[in-house]
């Protein structure tokens, strides 16, 4: 499968472990996961036998899942963003007939209603979506109606209203946007299509609103991974160079002087996993495909401050689309995603 069909040193063991809890009311894959004021989860979205509308909600207290109202479009492949207001912002996505969308809707937490919002000027899908530190929100990339875009566009959550911003260097999609400790934001990788593959980033500046190339990474990558560390610099994990093969690698990216540095390799090939930054800065990296058609159960811990990998306990149920959440206890909770024979599952899990 390409992006399009899918789209160490070892230290000490962890001595965290994995604990099924409840299953979600629906299997999952391309959905989204959000965080909320409240310690909540919000998932939004599926693809199962056909494009779901349903959202649930995981308590981490009874660890268990209730579904909530359902959103007004049927999406998956879109973005779920949590605002300064506590709402959370859902974009674009694919709908029931893979079409890209570029309908918007907001989820209110304090009455479990969705509200519709002003519509994205592009239509997209498998794009990204972060928030800014004036509380706007920017979306990048993903794929259109026709062809891969490189069109970014900002959201005003008080006005209720989109506007272009600059323009992407290259369009690209499966690619990961982090905020910097500057205020910039940090583009890497993607495709342009299944099997041509980026090494390039870009460098995003909110108060002006323009991209500039930014310094290319030592590896073409796209479905990988990129992490905000304590340090502000950017770890960034697996991925694929060609839409079939699959990575190991890690590099860092220290903002202070715009380099990349290689790491030490990761125990596992990894495309389409999720990485967690833990409270101790320590992440967590769980799940993926190792060859673009099966999952893995595996994950382990990269250390920031000695700089190596630590093997953790696996998870009990292969998985790689999936989703993972820091909760504010500090646990992790991982739900749905593809198990190994390559169907969507409900079953969710705590990394305690």
């Amino acid at each position: 499968m390409n992006f399009v069909c899918l789209i160490l040193i070892l230290g000490s063991v962890s001595s965290k472990e994995w604990s099924n809890t409840g299953e979600m009311n629906e299997a999952r894959v391309y959905h989204t996961a959000s965080v909320l004021s409240n310690g909540k989860v919000l998932i939004v979205g599926a693809r199962e036998t056909a494009i779901s509308n349903t959202s649930e909600l995981f308590d981490p207290l009874t660890q268990t899942w209730t579904l909530t109202t359902k959103t007004f479009f049927i999406r998956t492949f879109h973005t779920a963003t949590v605002l300064s207001n506590g709402k959370v912002l859902v974009t674009g996505g694919q709908d029931e007939n893979r079409n890209a969308m570029n309908s918007t809707e907001l989820y209110d937490p304090s009455t479990g209603k969705w509200t519709l919002t002003a519509p994205m000027i592009d239509a997209r899908c498998r794009h990204s979506a972060i928030v800014l530190p004036n509380g706007q929100v920017l979306v990048v990339g993903g794929l259109g109606s026709d062809d891969v875009l490189n069109s970014s566009e900002l959201y005003n959550p008080l006005t209720d209203q989109w506007t272009r911003t600059g323009s992407l260097h290259q369009a690209r999609f499966v690619h990961t946007l982090s905020l910097l400790t500057n205020g910039q934001v940090l583009l890497t990788g993607g495709a342009q299509t299944g099997f041509n593959v980026s090494n390039s980033t870009e460098l995003f500046d909110s108060t002006k609103g323009t991209w500039t190339i930014n310094s290319h990474m030592h590896y073409k990558r796209g479905g990988h991974t990129a992490s905000l560390l304590q340090n502000g610099q950017v770890l960034v994990t697996g991925g694929s160079s060609d839409g079939y093969t699959v990575l190991t690698t890690a590099e860092l990216f220290n903002p202070t002087d715009n380099t990349w540095t290689n790491i030490e390799k990761m125990n596992k090939k990894r495309l389409f996993h999720t990485a967690t930054v833990l409270l101790n800065g320590q992440v967590l990296i769980t799940g993926g495909s190792p060859d673009a058609e099966t999952s893995d159960k595996a994950t382990e811990l990269y250390d920031p401050i000695q700089q190596t990998w630590i093997q953790t306990d696996n998870m009990n149920s292969e998985r790689f689309y999936h989703t993972a959440s820091l909760l504010t206890n500090g646990s992790v909770l991982v739900a749905g995603g593809f198990s190994q024979n390559v169907e969507p599952v409900k079953t969710s899990e705590l990394f305690i």
